[in-house]
């Protein structure tokens, strides 16, 4: 299961890397699968890589569901 995250930082390199906000924690991850990704884009994250880019309405209603479903406690601290 993947839950959006909100890419606050990316270092770029060879292999770009961001880190990105989820459930009110941050993570890192690899934007390798993604490179067109920008900060504040939504991302969906899985084993230590982004693997999609998600618009602001399709992450939101994600975000609600998963806050519905008490995976994560507030949607909007992503």
């Amino acid at each position: 299961m993947s839950v959006p995250s909100r890419i606050i930082r990316i270092t770029p390199g060879v292999l770009p890397m961001a880190d990105v906000r989820v459930a009110d924690r941050e993570i890192t991850c690899c934007l390798a699968y993604v490179p067109e990704a920008q900060v504040g884009d939504f991302v969906l994250v899985q084993n230590g890589f982004a693997i999609d880019l998600l618009d602001p309405e399709s992450a939101a209603q994600s975000l609600a569901a998963f806050a519905e479903l008490g995976v994560i406690d507030d949607p909007d601290t992503v």
